[in-house]
C-alpha cells in the first residue's frame, strides 16, 4: 500500500478514470466515480493511474431470471410471478416524484408520457430490455441422475442445459411467444428494434408470468443454480454432450451451438446486466471433470450406489491435508509425513448416504468437495477474462461483444453487473427492521456495517463457509439432527420437535427425520393455499404424506382420517426453505452488485401492503439497480475552485465514421491533455470497441454552471435556451454544492455525481474518461 508520504511526494499528478457511458443524449445524472480524494492542482502532469469506472447511464438492459425448478418451488414461482408487476413496473415505468422525494398522485400509464409539473422521473426510462429465464436443471453432470428419457415427457425438464425457456408447463409442449421465437422477451414501447419488440407492458407482464410458473417443479433435484446461469451468460466453450470415458472420467465434447447463439442474440455488451435467482435450497453445482459426477450418481449393476466415507480426521480438520476419501490413498500431511490409516473406513449406506443428501457438508461426510468454488461465479461476474475447459485464458463473454457485425461496440464496465438472490434466509435476519419489513431488506454496505459487538449480518445469515465457520444465526446452519441456539438479531430461539406449531416465528420448530434424508429448515412461511397431501392426493410435491410427521409444515387434514376418525396431520399449511449458503456467499463476493433477498416472504395474504410476497425483495434489487440507472455516486469529495470549477479534465472515446469534436459541448483535445488520451487509447477495451475519436467535454461555468447544478429539470434551460455541458454536484459539503434532490438516490455517504445535461451527455455507444488532477 502506498504511503502518506510517498503519496505527498509524487508532484502532480493525473488521477485518469474510464466511465464508459453507452446513453442516449439528455440523460440526467450521468457520473464518474472517483476512488481517492483529489486534490486542487494545475492539471498538468507526466505521470497516469487508469481505473475503468462505471457506465454513466445505460439505455439497455438485459436480465436474466434464475429460477429453481425442482420439487417444492411452484408456491414459489407464482409468488415470484405475482411480484411481476412490481418488477416489470419499476425498471420500464419509474416513478415521478417531485422536488423532495415524493411520488406524484397521478403516475404515467407508460414510460412515453411525461411527469406532472414539478416533478420528474427516479431515472430516466429505459426502452429497450431483454428479459429471459433459466432454470436450476443441467441434468446429472455425467452421472445418472436427472436423465431424460425419450417418451416421457415428464422427464423434460431433468436437463434444460442452461438454455432460455418459454414453456407453459415443464413438459414442454407450447411455448409463451417471444420475441422472434428467440426465448426472450424485449420491452421496446419505442418500436426501434428491427423487427419491433413488445409495445404492449399487460403483455409483456402476462408473458413473463407465464414464463415464471411454466418452469415448472419437475427439474433435476441436484440444483445447480449458480452453474446453470453461469453456463448461459459465461461458459467461453460450453459443452454440446457430457459422457463417462473408458477410465471412469468424465468426457466432454462439442460446443453447445443453441447457447451461443442465444447468448449472442439476448446479451447486449453495453447493456446493464442483472441476474435474479429464485431458489429454496442450497446450490449443487457439481465440478463437470475427472469423477466429480460421482456426486450424482445413484445405481450400479448390482444396486444403489453409495460413496466412500470420509476418513475420521475429516469431521475435526476438514481443511488439513489427511482428510480424503476412504477411496483414496491416505496420502502425506502438509508436513509430508504419511496420513495415519482410518480403520473405520467403508463405504456409506442407505441411511447415512441419502441421495437427497448428497450435496451436503461433502468435505465431512466425504472426504471431497465436489462442488465448484464459489469464486468461479464471484469472478464470472467480475472478471474480464475467465478460464475455459482446458484452463486456458479467455476473453470473458460478459465483458465482450458477441455480435461484431452490429453497430454496438461499446463494451459494459464491471460495474454493469448485478446479481440478486431470493434465497433461503429468514427475511428478519436481513431486514432494515426486523419488526417492520416495510422498510426493506439491507443493502451490502448496510450488512457488512459491525454492530456494537463488532458482528456484521454477513457474520449472522453465512459465517465463513471456506474456514468452515459457521453463521450466528443457527436457522442458517445446515443439519440433520435438530439445531439449538438463538437468532442473534430477534432472539428466537430454536425450538426442539413436537412443539406446537408456530413456536419458533422463523421455522416453526426443529423436526424428527429418521431416514436421515433432509436438514432442517431455515424460515417457513404460510400457503396462500392448503395442499393435500393425504390419501388420494395428486400432489407433484408434499411434505406431509407421513401421517406421523412432526413437521412444522403439517397441520391436521379433517380430509384425511384415520380408522379412529382422527385427522391426520396430512396438510401442508406452510411452505420451507433451506440455508442458501453458497448463493449467499457469491452474493457476499459480489460486493455493492449483490443483492440478497428472502424466498421466505413474510405474508401472502394482503397484496396490498410493502411486505407482500417478494415486493420487498424486488423493491431492494429496483433500488440497487436505479442508482447504475441513473447514474453512479462518487466516494470522495472534488474541491471547487473560485469559479465553482472541479480540477478534472473529461475526454469522450468513440468509434466514428468522422470525427468531429468542434460542436456543442465538445472542443477538440488539448495539447496539454494529450497524455490523457493516451492513457485511454492504452485502455484495454479500446482496440476491441475501435475508438478513433477523443473529444473533451465541456464543464460549464457562470449561470449554466448554476443552473445545471440547481436545475432538476432535464435538461436544464437558462433565458429560454437548453444548457450543455457538465457540471459537480455534491450534498455532503456545508453549505451543499448544488440541488441535493439531484443525488437523492445516492447513498449518505456517496451523495457526490457528475452531472452531464444537454448535449453534454455521452453520445451513444460512447465511453467517458475523467481525468481529475491530485497528489
Amino acid at each position: 500500500m502506498t504511503t502518506q508520504k510517498e503519496r505527498a511526494g509524487r508532484l502532480r499528478r493525473f488521477v485518469v478514470m474510464a466511465a464508459t457511458a453507452g446513453v442516449t443524449v439528455g440523460v440526467t445524472g450521468s457520473v464518474g466515480c472517483l476512488s481517492r480524494p483529489v486534490e486542487p492542482v494545475e492539471p498538468r502532469t507526466t505521470s497516469t493511474v487508469i481505473e475503468r469506472l462505471t457506465q454513466s447511464s445505460v439505455d439497455k438492459i438485459d436480465l436474466v431470471l434464475g429460477i429453481d425448478n425442482s420439487r417444492s418451488m411452484a408456491d414459489k414461482q407464482q409468488i415470484l410471478a405475482d411480484a411481476v408487476p412490481d418488477l416489470v413496473d419499476g425498471l420500464l415505468n419509474p416513478r415521478c416524484i417531485d422536488s423532495n422525494g415524493v411520488p406524484a398522485q397521478q403516475q404515467p400509464a407508460t414510460p412515453l408520457e411525461d411527469c406532472a409539473p414539478g416533478t420528474k422521473r427516479e431515472f430516466n426510462p429505459v426502452f429497450d430490455i431483454h428479459i429471459g429465464v433459466t432454470t436450476s436443471s443441467i441434468g446429472g453432470h455425467g452421472a445418472d441422475a436427472c436423465t431424460v428419457v425419450p417418451g416421457k415427457p415428464e422427464t423434460n425438464s431433468n436437463n434444460d442445459s442452461g438454455h432460455l425457456i418459454a414453456r407453459l408447463d415443464s413438459a414442454g409442449g407450447a411455448d409463451v411467444p417471444t420475441y422472434q421465437e428467440k426465448k426472450f422477451l424485449a420491452w421496446d414501447p419505442k418500436q426501434q428494434l428491427q423487427p419491433p419488440g413488445e409495445g404492449d407492458k399487460t403483455n409483456i407482464i402476462q408473458n413473463l408470468r407465464s414464463i415464471v410458473t411454466g418452469t415448472g417443479q419437475t427439474g433435476c433435484g441436484y440444483e445447480a443454480q449458480l452453474e446453470s446461469v453461469y453456463r448461459f451468460l459465461v461458459d467461453p466453450s460450453p459443452y454440446e454432450t457430457i459422457t463417462v470415458g473408458a477410465d471412469g472420467k468424465i468426457l466432454t465434447d462439442g460446443i453447445d451451438a443453441t447457447i451461443i447463439q442465444q447468448r449472442a442474440d439476448f446479451m447486449r455488451p453495453s447493456s446493464l446486466l442483472a441476474v435474479i435467482m429464485l431458489t429454496d435450497e442450497n446450490d449443487c453445482s457439481i465440478k463437470e471433470s475427472n469423477q466429480y459426477y460421482l456426486a450424482a450418481q445413484l445405481n450400479t449393476s448390482s444396486g444403489a450406489y453409495h460413496l466412500p466415507k470420509a476418513r475420521a480426521t475429516c469431521q475435526t480438520d476438514p481443511l488439513g491435508a489427511c482428510c480424503r476419501s476412504c477411496g483414496q490413498p491416505a496420502g502425506n500431511d502438509e508436513n509430508g509425513n504419511a496420513c495415519p490409516e482410518d480403520p473405520n473406513c467403508g463405504t456409506h449406506d442407505d441411511v447415512s448416504d441419502a441421495a437427497n443428501l448428497r450435496c451436503w457438508d461433502q468435505k465431512r461426510r466425504f472426504g471431497i468437495d465436489f462442488l465448484y468454488g464459489t469464486s468461479r461465479y464471484v469472478e464470472a461476474f467480475t472478471s474480464v477474462t475467465i478460464q475455459n475447459r482446458n484452463g486456458q485464458l479467455v476473453p470473458n463473454p460478459i465483458f465482450s461483444d458477441l455480435d461484431p457485425t452490429d453497430t454496438i461496440t461499446n463494451i459494459r464496465d464491471t460495474g454493469l453487473v448485478f446479481l440478486a438472490g431470493i434465497v433461503g434466509v429468514p427475511w428478519q435476519d436481513i431486514a432494515r427492521n426486523p419488526n417492520d419489513l416495510t422498510q426493506g431488506f439491507q443493502n451490502f454496505d448496510e450488512l457488512s456495517t459491525p454492530n456494537g459487538e463488532g458482528i456484521t449480518g454477513w457474520d449472522v445469515i453465512l459465517g465463513d463457509p471456506e474456514a468452515y465457520v459457521p453463521a450466528l444465526d443457527p436457522h442458517m446452519q445446515e443439519a440433520v439432527d435438530p439445531r439449538s441456539g438463538t437468532n442473534p438479531i430477534t432472539g428466537t430461539a430454536i425450538a426442539p420437535p413436537n412443539s406446537p406449531n408456530g413456536t419458533n416465528g422463523i421455522n416453526g420448530h426443529e423436526y424428527t427425520i429418521d431416514a436421515r434424508d433432509d436438514l432442517q429448515y431455515a424460515c417457513i412461511f404460510d400457503l396462500p393455499t392448503s395442499r393435500n397431501c393425504g390419501t388420494g392426493s395428486t400432489e407433484v410435491s408434499c411434505d406431509c404424506q407421513d401421517p406421523n410427521n412432526d413437521n412444522p409444515l403439517c397441520e391436521p387434514n379433517p380430509n384425511d382420517l384415520d380408522a379412529n376418525g382422527n385427522a391426520r396431520r396430512t396438510l401442508q399449511t406452510r411452505a420451507k426453505a433451506y440455508p442458501g449458503l453458497r448463493e449467499l456467499a457469491v452474493l457476499k463476493g459480489m460486493g455493492s452488485q449483490g443483492i440478497v433477498g428472502s424466498v421466505c416472504p413474510k405474508q401472502v395474504n394482503d397484496p396490498n401492503s410493502p411486505d407482500y410476497g417478494y415486493r420487498p425483495a424486488i423493491g431492494a434489487i429496483i433500488d440497487r439497480l436505479k442508482q447504475a440507472l441513473g447514474g453512479q455516486c462518487l466516494p470522495r469529495t472534488l474541491t471547487p475552485d473560485e469559479k465553482g470549477q472541479v480540477p478534472c479534465l473529461i475526454l469522450e472515446a468513440r468509434k466514428a465514421d468522422s470525427c468531429d469534436c468542434n460542436t456543442t459541448a465538445r472542443t477538440p483535445v488539448s495539447s496539454d491533455h494529450e497524455q490523457a488520451q493516451a492513457a485511454a487509447e492504452a485502455d484495454p477495451f479500446a482496440k476491441q470497441s475501435g475508438w478513433n475519436c477523443f473529444c473533451e467535454i465541456t464543464q460549464l461555468t457562470g449561470d449554466e454552471l448554476t443552473a445545471c447544478q440547481e436545475d432538476i429539470n432535464d435538461p436544464p434551460v437558462l433565458n429560454g435556451a437548453q444548457v450543455d455541458g457538465w457540471c459537480y454536484i455534491d450534498a455532503t459539503t456545508s453549505p451543499p454544492t448544488g440541488n441535493v434532490n439531484l443525488v437523492e438516490n445516492c447513498p449518505e455517504s456517496e451523495k457526490r455525481i457528475v452531472r452531464f445535461v444537454g448535449q453534454g451527455s455521452a453520445q451513444p455507444g460512447a465511453t467517458l474518461f475523467i481525468t481529475c488532477s491530485g497528489d
